[in-house]
């Protein structure tokens, strides 16, 4: 048995986007063509069309911006939408983090099978708008762990916090003592 999740942002009640939309913007910003982004999705220049009129719908304020001629014509995403992506890929990893991976459940009282977890002091947090750096000291060395700001609000890591730093093939988690 598998869990699955699906994520869709709203703005004032309204669904705002989901996958298919969130897919639709991140092609358009690669592309810089909505025609081109249709094509690589294999979709109708209308159904494109509809789905980007039912976000500023539901917005109330304008996803894309469209310049007609010379060097930099194209379909480019408004800050907004960017702003939105962004909102939309952060909130997709959150569930990753805690739905698809299997350390979530470590953070609930279950015993933590990553081995290698090293007492360790933070000497830095370092916060961005969606994921933050927490430098750990371990003598002799110092570690860098990048998780969610999301995680280093709900922990509360502060500077001297000592912490554990809990070091799979794949990344370095922090849990508080």
């Amino acid at each position: 048995m598998k869990t699955k999740t699906k994520l869709w942002l709203t703005e004032g009640g309204k669904p705002l986007i989901g996958e298919g939309k969130a897919i639709l913007l991140k092609t358009i910003d690669e592309e810089k063509s909505l025609n081109k982004a249709r094509k690589k999705l294999n979709i109708s220049y209308k159904h494109a069309w509809q789905m980007l009129k039912n976000i500023e719908e539901s917005a109330g304020k304008p996803v894309v911006i469209s310049v007609r001629g010379g060097n930099q014509q194209g379909t480019f995403l408004t800050d907004y939408a960017k702003e939105v992506l962004a909102e939309y890929e952060a909130q997709k990893q959150i569930i990753h983090e805690t739905v698809d991976d299997d350390t979530f459940w470590e953070g609930v009282g279950l015993k933590i099978t990553a081995r290698n977890q090293l007492a360790g002091r933070v000497l830095n947090v370092e916060d961005g708008d969606i994921i933050s750096k927490v430098k750990i000291e371990i003598e002799p060395t110092v570690v860098t762990s990048v998780i969610t700001r999301d995680a280093v609000d709900k922990l509360d890591i502060k500077v001297g916090d000592r912490v554990l730093a809990i070091i799979k093939s794949t990344e370095v988690m922090i849990g508080k003592r």
